[in-house]
């Protein structure tokens, strides 16, 4: 059975000023924790139901993890799913690392994207097309909040990020090379050409698009064409689509 300190402090980890404090966070299930045992996180311990342990004892094998058994029950009561009959673990923190962009490389910017989900679903985006680098605006949601963990799929273990001041960011490092900006307003996506030695595609607020401050940094406003009559599109789709034509294009390469 679970003591009261280890369910008191899981708890805490839903919360960003503990996550903070302890420099842990949570992932659950079983496709990220099985993700989060050969990367290179440091785990604090993994609960897990006997199901679990031995259906994948091949794999929990070769590392040297901290087990404890629980039940179904015991994990549904402390996760934030609605249903976990596997495993919950906790890990570490990485420390907020500096990023920069390599020769012929690209990187995700994040301009205050508050959702929760759409960060996890971001972070899956650009593992899925090779992007391994996100820098993030000081008030982009949590990396490790519950949720974006839960989104990602996995993928938060091959992907860096960095919060930093977006302006003092781009106007140190940006250099020669191009910062895209998704607008409603912009050269159509399909026309643009991704210069071939990278640069830095930002994303703006799921309302209120990028900022005044960093849209002054933008040298490509570029817009995914509208055919329907949809509004807008979600931040993480629309990540997608611009993604998968930078891989189309000079980025692909």
């Amino acid at each position: 059975m679970l003591s009261k300190n280890r369910i008191k402090y899981i708890n805490a980890l839903k919360i960003k000023k503990f996550r903070q404090n302890y420099q842990s966070f949570i992932i659950e299930g079983a496709k990220s924790v099985l993700e989060l045992i050969s990367s290179d996180y440091e785990i604090e311990f993994i609960l897990a139901t006997s199901d679990f342990q031995q259906k994948y004892s091949s794999i929990l094998s070769r590392h040297n993890t901290t087990f404890e058994t629980v039940t179904v029950t015991e994990l549904e009561g402390l996760g934030s799913f609605q249903t976990n009959d596997s495993c919950l673990a906790v890990a570490k923190c990485k420390e907020n690392v500096f990023l920069g962009v390599e020769d012929s490389e690209y990187v995700l910017i994040l301009d205050d994207i508050r959702d929760p989900g759409n960060l996890g679903t971001i972070i899956r985006v650009a593992d899925w097309y090779g992007i391994s680098k996100i820098i993030c605006s000081a008030d982009t949601t949590d990396f490790y909040n519950p949720k974006v963990i839960a989104a990602s799929k996995g993928s938060f273990t091959r992907i860096s990020i960095f919060y930093t001041d977006l302006v003092a960011y781009l106007s140190e490092f940006a250099g020669n090379k191009m910062v895209a900006g998704a607008f409603l307003g912009g050269e159509s996506l399909y026309d643009f050409k991704f210069p071939e030695n990278g640069g830095y595609i930002v994303m703006g607020n799921e309302s209120n698009g990028i900022g005044a401050a960093v849209e002054s940094l933008i040298t490509s406003k570029i817009t995914i064409p509208r055919v329907g009559s949809a509004e807008s599109l979600n931040v993480g789709i629309a990540t997608a689509v611009i993604l998968d034509n930078l891989r189309r294009g000079a980025g692909g390469s």
